[in-house]
């Protein structure tokens, strides 16, 4: 059973010194945990594709001045280039923010949109979580295993447009609320992800044609009216397995997902609390 979810009001100097400890116990964790990280990237594309997503670039959001999405297009194009063609091989491990690095104006980073305890602010670099949740979601589309995933605590916009189920993103924030994937295959993969005019595009791809197929799908979708007089955000995702003849070899529980709601639920009369 998961713990209530309420807004935390915390003071700057308590999230100052909050954020320097998690990154620094991330920094120890890079060297010492004995984990072997990804970092070898070929220009040669591996011959079959995995799994494939594309997310707009350019997205009409409420109160969001649309500056910020076009300067989230310069970060995405950074960031893309520091995770193109990377290889994880079978035993490795894939680190979002340790490919990435930390999103600075001296590597040519800007300010865009970032959502931080449930507002929309500007930051250097912002802008990078439709890039960690395009890989969440494409590697659930693979035999590569997710070790390390954080949800979003606040349902930020309404479901205007929306066709993933809803908590099926990566939240990330340099370099503790990272994207960990772990290849506990006996093939190699690698990443191709770039930028085009329109779309942020990504591939999964593999050394060998993979042996399955997943389909994504959402359970005990609910909305609570909590105690401090919000509402909270509930669901499942799980996933169908099927083998090449399209034969179920397993259904999954992949996660579960809670969110503060940052708007007004559309509740019609006589609705219950739940819905």
């Amino acid at each position: 059973m998961s713990k209530p979810l309420k807004p935390i009001h915390r003071s700057r100097a308590r999230i100052f010194l909050g954020i320097k400890a998690y990154r620094l116990k991330r920094y120890v964790a890079w060297f010492f945990d004995g984990r072997k990280y990804a970092s070898h990237k070929q220009t040669e594309i591996l011959p079959h594709l995995a799994s494939t997503h594309r997310t707009p670039l350019l997205r009409q959001l409420k109160d969001v001045d649309m500056w910020l999405q076009h300067n989230k297009i310069i970060n995405l194009r950074l960031a893309t280039k520091q995770l193109n063609g990377v290889m994880i091989q079978p035993g490795e491990t894939f680190s979002y923010w340790r490919l990435i690095g930390k999103t600075t104006r001296r590597k040519g980073y800007i300010d865009g949109m970032v959502l931080f305890h449930g507002k929309v602010k500007t930051g250097v670099g912002g802008g990078l979580c439709q890039l960690s949740n395009l890989i969440y979601w494409m590697t659930l589309h693979t035999p590569l295993t997710v070790t390390e995933r954080y949800r979003h605590s606040y349902d930020v916009f309404p479901d205007a447009g929306r066709s993933q189920p809803f908590g099926s993103g990566a939240t990330c924030y340099y370099n503790y609320l990272d994207l960990q994937i772990g290849n506990e295959t006996q093939d190699a993969y690698q990443l191709v992800i770039y930028v085009s005019d329109t779309h942020l595009i990504g591939e999964w791809r593999a050394l060998t044609p993979t042996l399955h197929s997943y389909e994504m799908y959402e359970k005990n979708h609910r909305i609570t009216r909590e105690y401090w007089g919000g509402y909270v955000r509930h669901n499942e995702i799980h996933r169908r397995v099927r083998n090449r003849e399209g034969q179920l070899v397993r259904d999954e529980w992949v996660t579960d997902n809670h969110a503060i709601m940052m708007y007004e639920p559309l509740l019609r009369a006589g609705d219950s609390d739940n819905s």
